[in-house]
C-alpha cells in the first residue's frame, strides 16, 4: 500500500509518461548548450544504469516492462530498427544504448501527446465541466452552513489564490521549467552515484525518514478531487524513482511536482547547476553543515518559502487515517466555529462534521434543547445526511448575530391602558399579558401585534401577575387574586384571604404563594382555587417572594428575609443582616440572595441560614435581581448594573462607562451570552455578560430625559417585549415588540 500511494502519480500516468519525463530531461540537457556538460551527463548515466543493470528492476519500470522487453529482443537480434544504427553500433549490452532509446521515445512522445491532445481534449473538458458543477453544488451547501464566519474564511481565500496564482505563473514560465528540469537531472544522478558509495547503514537511515508508513495519504491541495481525476503527473520536472529517495521525488509522488515553484518566473543565475553539483558531491554531514549556514544567510521572506514548500510534506491527514469513532471523539474538541470549517476541508471530513451526535453535544453545551428539522430543496447525495442539530445550532448562532449587530427593525406597537402605568408584565410563547393600575390585564399576541381580549373583573389596580402555558395569576390592591384562562378571558378563579394589597407572587406548578401588604404569605392550590397555608411572621408588608415548591423565601419592610416550610407553616431561618427594606430576592433550592434599600447584596445559605457573602458595591437601592448558575445580574438605583459570582463573592463586571444608564435601572435579564437592561432614562440596552461591554441600544425613546420611561422588558430568545410610558404625559403607554428571528428556509 506504501508503495502504491507515494507512487501513485507514476502509476497514474498515461502511456509514454516515463519516456516524457525522460523526453524533458533530455531537452533541458539540450537547451543548455554546454556540449562538454551533457557528455558528462551522459557519463552519469551510463555508470547509473550500469548499476540498475547488475540490481534486480525497480518495481516502478514494470508498467513500462513489456515494452522494453519487446525494444530489448529487437535490439539484439538486429531487426530493422532504426536506432540501431546510432553510434555506429547493431548490438551490445542494454546500458549502452539507454541514451539512443531516450531520444526515440523523446520522438514518440511528441507524436503521442500531439495525437492524445486531439483526441481527449473534448472529453476532458466535459469531465471538468462536471466536476466543477458537482462541486459547485457542496460550496453552495457548506458556504450556507458557514456564511457567518465568511468574513475569515473570504480572507483565507483570497490568500490561497495569490498563492495559487504565483505558482502557476512560475509553472508556466519556459525557463524557469527547463532550468528546474535541468537541475534536477543533474542533482538526480549525482545523488544516485552518491547513495551507491554510501555505507548500507546510512542508506537505510535515510529510507526510514522518507518512509512514511504504509497509510501515508497526501494532503488535499485545496480543490476536492471528483470523479475520475487523476494525481498531476510531474513530467517536466524531474525523472524519479518508485521509492522516493529525494525531497522532490517525494513531492512528485505526492503529486505536487506541478505545484512545487513559488518563485516569479525568472532566468536561473550563472552557475546554478554547479552549485546543485558541488552540493550533491557533499556527504550528509556536510549537507546539513552548508544548509545551516545558507538559512543563516537567507532573509525572513526566503526562510518562509522555504517554509511553505517543505511543511506541507510532513503533514497528514491524521483524521482520515483513525477509525470513524476516534476521529469523531477528536473533533467532539474544536469549537462549532471551527467544525463548520473544517467541513470545508474535504467531503469525508464534511461527512464527520456533519454527525448529529456531535451537534448535539454541542447544541447541549449551548443550552440548545431541540434539533432543527429543515426541509431542503437539494436531493442530499447517498451516504450524506444532514444534521438537524447543526441547523439548530447554526439557526442559535444567526439569531445570537442578530442580537449583536443585526438591522433594528421598526417594532410593532401595541397600544393599550390608555395613560396608566403597566406595572407587570408578562411573555410565555407567543402570548404577552400586561396589567395595569386601571385595574384591567391585557392578552397580546406577539406575533401579530394584535390585542387578543381584556381581562376584566378587579376592582383596583393590578400590581403582580404570573404566567403559565394558558393560566394567568393577578394580584390586585383589591387584596384579591384572580385565575384567568388567557384563551378564552374567563376568570376561573377569585381567591379571597388577604386584607392588604396583594404586591408579589410566585407560581410552582399547580402552586402560587402570594405576598401581602398586610404581612402576611398564602400558599393557593390555582385548580381548586382552595388557599392551603398561611405564614405569618413579617411584622410589615411582604415586598418579594420565591418559591420552588419545597422551601418559601420572603422578604419584607421589616429589614427581614424568611425561609418558610409551607407544608408546616413553620419559619425555618430568619435571616437579619440587612439595615433597611428588602426589595428583592432571588433563590435556586441552595443559595437566597437578598437586595436592600441599605445598598448591600446578600447571599445565604438555605439549609443553615448562615451568611455566605455580603455584596457590597451599589451606591442606592437593589431593585431588581436575576441569578442562574451562580451567576448574579444585579440593577440599582445607581444607574449600574452589576454581575457577581455568588460563590466566591467577587463582582465580575460592572456595566458602566460612557454608555451606561443615565437614570436609574428599573429591570433587567439576562442569558448564556446577553444582560438586556432597562431604565427610567427611557433606554433598553445590550450588553456582554462575559465581557461586561456596551453593545447597543435596543431602544431609545425620544421623550428618554425628558419623562419617558421603559417601566419593564421581557425577552425570549427571539423577541424583547418592552413596556413604555411616562408619568407626565409626554410618553405614551405602550408595548414595543422587536424581533430578531431568523428565516431557515
Amino acid at each position: 500500500m506504501n508503495q502504491d500511494l507515494l507512487s501513485g502519480g507514476s502509476r497514474r500516468r498515461r502511456p509514454g509518461g516515463s519516456a516524457r519525463a525522460s523526453a524533458s530531461s533530455a531537452r533541458a540537457a539540450h537547451e543548455t548548450g554546454d556540449e562538454g556538460e551533457e557528455e558528462e551527463r551522459m557519463d552519469h548515466r551510463v555508470l547509473e544504469e550500469e548499476e540498475l543493470r547488475q540490481a534486480p528492476p525497480p518495481r516502478g519500470v514494470a508498467a513500462s516492462g513489456a515494452r522494453e522487453a519487446e525494444l530489448w529482443a529487437s535490439r539484439q537480434s538486429g531487426s530493422g530498427d532504426p536506432q540501431n544504427e546510432v553510434n555506429g553500433e547493431g548490438k551490445g549490452p542494454r546500458w549502452a544504448w539507454v541514451p539512443e532509446r531516450r531520444l526515440l521515445e523523446d520522438a514518440e512522445e511528441e507524436d503521442y501527446e500531439e495525437e492524445e491532445n486531439n483526441n481527449s481534449s473534448g472529453s476532458r473538458h466535459a469531465q471538468e465541466e462536471d466536476c466543477d458543477e458537482e462541486d459547485e453544488e457542496e460550496d453552495e451547501e457548506m458556504d450556507q452552513d458557514s456564511d457567518d464566519f465568511e468574513h475569515s474564511e473570504e480572507s483565507a481565500r483570497a490568500e490561497e489564490d495569490e498563492e495559487e496564482e504565483e505558482e502557476e505563473e512560475g509553472i508556466h514560465s519556459p525557463a524557469l521549467r527547463n532550468s528546474v528540469s535541468g537541475a534536477n537531472d543533474n542533482a538526480d544522478v549525482s545523488s544516485r552515484r552518491q547513495r551507491a558509495n554510501q555505507p548500507p547503514r546510512f542508506q537505510k537511515e535515510m529510507k526510514r525518514k522518507l518512509d512514511h508508513g504504509p497509510e501515508v495519504r497526501s494532503f488535499p491541495s485545496g480543490k476536492k478531487p471528483c470523479k475520475g481525476s487523476e494525481y498531476p503527473s510531474p513530467t517536466g520536472l524531474v525523472p524519479y524513482p518508485t521509492t522516493p529517495t529525494t525531497f522532490g521525488h517525494l513531492r512528485a509522488a505526492n503529486g505536487q511536482g506541478q505545484q512545487r515553484r513559488r518563485i516569479p518566473s525568472i532566468q536561473p543565475p550563472t552557475g546554478l547547476q554547479e552549485w546543485l553539483r558541488t552540493f550533491q558531491s557533499w556527504s550528509g554531514p556536510e549537507k546539513l553543515l552548508a544548509l545551516d549556514e545558507l538559512i543563516d544567510s537567507c532573509e525572513p521572506t526566503q526562510v518562509k518559502h522555504m517554509m511553505q514548500v517543505i511543511e506541507p510534506q510532513f503533514q497528514r491527514d491524521f483524521i482520515s487515517l483513525l477509525p470513524k469513532e476516534l476521529a469523531l471523539y477528536v473533533l467532539s474538541f474544536l469549537e462549532p466555529k471551527d467544525l463548520l470549517q473544517a467541513a470545508q476541508t474535504c467531503r469525508y471530513w464534511r461527512i464527520l462534521a456533519e454527525d448529529n451526535l456531535l451537534w448535539r453535544e454541542k447544541c447541549r453545551e449551548e443550552g440548545i434543547d431541540e434539533p432543527l428539522h429543515i426541509k431542503r430543496r437539494k436531493v442530499t447525495k447517498p451516504g450524506f445526511t444532514h444534521s438537524p442539530w447543526k441547523s439548530a445550532y447554526i439557526r442559535q448562532h444567526r439569531i445570537d448575530t442578530n442580537w449583536r449587530r443585526g438591522d433594528l427593525k421598526s417594532p410593532k406597537v401595541l397600544k393599550g391602558h390608555d395613560d396608566h402605568v403597566i406595572t407587570c408584565l408578562q411573555f410565555c410563547g407567543n402570548r404577552i399579558v400586561s396589567g395595569s393600575d386601571d385595574n384591567t390585564l391585557k392578552v397580546w399576541s406577539a406575533v401579530t401585534g394584535k390585542c387578543l381580549r381584556t381581562l376584566v373583573g378587579h376592582t383596583g389596580g393590578v400590581w403582580s401577575s404570573q404566567m403559565r402555558d394558558n393560566v394567568v395569576i393577578s394580584g390586585s390592591t383589591d387584596r384579591t387574586l384572580k385565575v384567568w384562562n388567557a384563551e378564552t378571558g374567563e376568570c376561573i378563579h377569585t381567591l379571597y384571604g388577604h386584607t392588604s394589597t396583594v404586591r408579589c407572587m410566585h407560581l410552582h406548578e399547580k402552586r402560587v404563594v402570594s405576598g401581602s401588604r398586610d404581612a402576611t404569605l398564602r400558599v393557593w392550590d390555582i385548580e381548586t382555587g382552595q388557599c392551603l397555608h398561611v405564614l405569618m411572621g413579617h411584622v410589615a408588608a411582604v415586598r418579594c417572594v420565591q418559591y420552588d415548591g419545597r422551601r418559601v423565601v420572603s422578604g419584607a419592610y421589616d429589614f427581614m428575609v424568611k425561609v418558610w416550610d409551607p407544608e408546616t407553616e413553620t419559619c425555618l431561618h430568619t435571616l437579619q443582616g440587612h439595615t433597611n427594606r428588602v426589595y428583592s430576592l432571588q433563590f435556586d433550592g441552595v443559595h437566597v440572595v437578598s437586595g436592600s434599600l441599605d445598598t448591600s447584596i446578600r447571599v445565604w445559605d438555605v439549609e443553615t441560614g448562615n451568611c455566605i457573602h455580603t455584596l457590597t458595591g451599589h451606591q442606592s437601592l437593589t431593585s431588581g435581581m436575576e441569578l442562574r448558575d451562580n451567576i448574579l445580574v444585579s440593577g440599582n438605583a445607581d444607574s449600574t448594573v452589576k454581575i457577581w459570582d455568588i460563590k466566591t463573592g467577587q463582582c465580575l463586571q460592572t456595566l458602566q462607562g460612557p454608555h451606561k444608564h443615565q437614570s436609574a435601572v428599573t429591570c433587567l435579564q439576562f442569558n448564556k451570552n446577553f444582560v438586556i437592561t432597562s431604565s427610567d432614562d427611557g433606554t433598553v440596552k445590550l450588553w456582554d455578560l462575559k465581557t461586561g461591554e456596551f453593545i447597543r441600544n435596543l431602544v431609545t425613546l425620544e421623550s428618554g430625559g425628558s419623562g419617558g420611561v421603559v417601566w419593564r422588558i421581557r425577552a425570549s430568545n427571539t423577541k424583547l417585549v418592552c413596556a413604555v410610558g411616562s408619568r407626565n404625559g409626554t410618553e405614551e403607554t405602550k408595548l414595543l415588540v422587536l424581533d430578531f428571528d431568523v428565516d431557515m428556509k
